[in-house]
């Protein structure tokens, strides 16, 4: 038997699944919240910040609501900063990331370079949530993205795929589960550890040249798990644990990407590694 804070999880898994499919097309119309000054086409990167950065949000996410807090912390340090969406789904409005993430990474590829016609940038800097820390990868490894991409910066990034606490390895035990899943929500499939698609990123190593890539973890993921699975092998890569940074950081999955300024501190610290100020707890107020 499961125990119960596994089958807790499960069923508001399911729950949310079944709130977006079911959400009327009528409220896409809904506005979005204001974006505080990101997304701005005629922003030009300074000289000691030469990237404009691209935050990609994660699955569930949108451009607007992943960001809230760490755009404006960006912009407040003179970064350029853009995010888009994708992986939308026909009839399912504001909750975006849900489609096959081969599909969704030709979206970012189409998206940075408009960013970077516009701002006249040479490259850019990425950086995602979930699968939004996942998904580039693909744009680097086939896309063609290393030759426009400095940095790719991971924040619970499901690289290697999840578990969900054990969940998703009991779906060969459910006959036309996970068929159901892939024709549903591709992205939850196609982010569940051992699938075709995992295997085809992965294959021949976990990074391509030319990138330099940061994850960020927390020990108390609940998504993306076991946590360590984010991780990244390779040249250029380091992978930060939340907590030897900082004890008593509580975050979770998806705290870690909206709202906690000790992973943020860290996000700029990745951008800026020639300038990079130790991240503890007392960054909360940096």
């Amino acid at each position: 038997m499961l125990p119960w804070k596994h089958v807790a999880r499960s069923l508001a898994a399911l729950l949310l699944t079944a709130a977006v499919l079911v959400t009327p097309a009528a409220t896409a119309q809904a506005k979005a919240a204001p974006s505080s000054g990101w997304n701005n086409y005629s922003c030009k990167p300074s000289a000691a910040h030469p990237r404009p950065v691209v935050l990609v949000h994660g699955t569930f996410g949108n451009s607007v609501d992943n960001w809230l807090a760490l755009a404006p912390y960006l912009k407040k340090r003179g970064y350029c900063v853009f995010s888009l969406d994708y992986g939308q789904l026909p009839g399912v409005p504001l909750f975006h990331g849900l489609g096959p993430i081969d599909k969704s990474a030709e979206q970012l590829q189409a998206f940075v370079d408009k960013v970077l016609t516009a701002t006249g940038a040479a490259e850019t800097d990425l950086v995602g949530h979930s699968q939004g820390g996942l998904m580039p990868r693909y744009y680097l490894k086939f896309l063609g993205g290393a030759a426009k991409v400095k940095a790719l910066v991971g924040l619970g990034p499901s690289n290697h795929g999840t578990t969900l606490n054990g969940l998703a390895n009991l779906l060969p035990y459910f006959p036309g589960a996970g068929d159901l899943l892939s024709k549903t929500t591709p992205s939850l499939a196609e982010q569940t550890a051992g699938s075709a698609f995992l295997a085809k990123l992965n294959a021949g190593g976990d990074t391509v040249p030319g990138v330099d890539y940061t994850v960020i973890a927390t020990k108390y993921d609940e998504v993306v798990t076991p946590y360590r699975s984010q991780f990244l092998d390779g040249p250029n890569v380091r992978n930060v644990l939340l907590q030897d940074l900082c004890a008593a950081d509580l975050s979770e999955h998806v705290a870690i990407g909206l709202f906690d300024r000790v992973a943020h501190h860290e996000v700029a610290n990745a951008l800026d590694p020639a300038h990079a100020k130790p991240t503890t707890c007392a960054s909360v107020s940096g």
